[in-house]
């Protein structure tokens, strides 16, 4: 439960005290997507190598596919038939909110999964 909440700050791995991105609120940045290269606190290196987010890309779509399957089952139970154009338009409006949050969630969750003890 801790390691959740700590993906959710954008918390260091290694010291969970700095900060992955240089901007605290990872939630609702649009524009700034600014990474630390290391930990401010205790240097960690997050980028371990060139092309390391690559796998990232398949945690953003798992999460993608899940708002997606989500946002699908909410918009079914307001129109009549379950294959609406109008929840597909619902489905695309969120999926475009919510793809800054999702490469940054996702960058945050593949730093914890290949965090190694230094």
């Amino acid at each position: 439960m801790k390691t959740i909440k700590r993906i959710l700050t954008n918390k260091c791995p290694n010291c969970h005290e700095g900060h992955i991105y240089t901007d605290k609120n990872i939630y609702f940045n649009f524009f700034r997507n600014k990474m630390h290269k290391t930990c401010n606190k205790c240097g960690y290196k997050f980028e371990k190598e060139p092309g390391f987010f690559f796998g990232a890309m398949y945690i953003s779509y798992t999460i993608g596919v899940a708002q997606a399957l989500f946002t699908a089952g909410i918009g079914s139970y307001f129109y009549d038939t379950p294959l609406n154009l109008k929840v597909f338009l619902w489905i695309m409006l969120v999926l475009a909110l919510m793809s800054s949050f999702n490469m940054r969630i996702s960058r945050i969750i593949w730093i914890y999964l290949f965090k190694n003890n230094q």
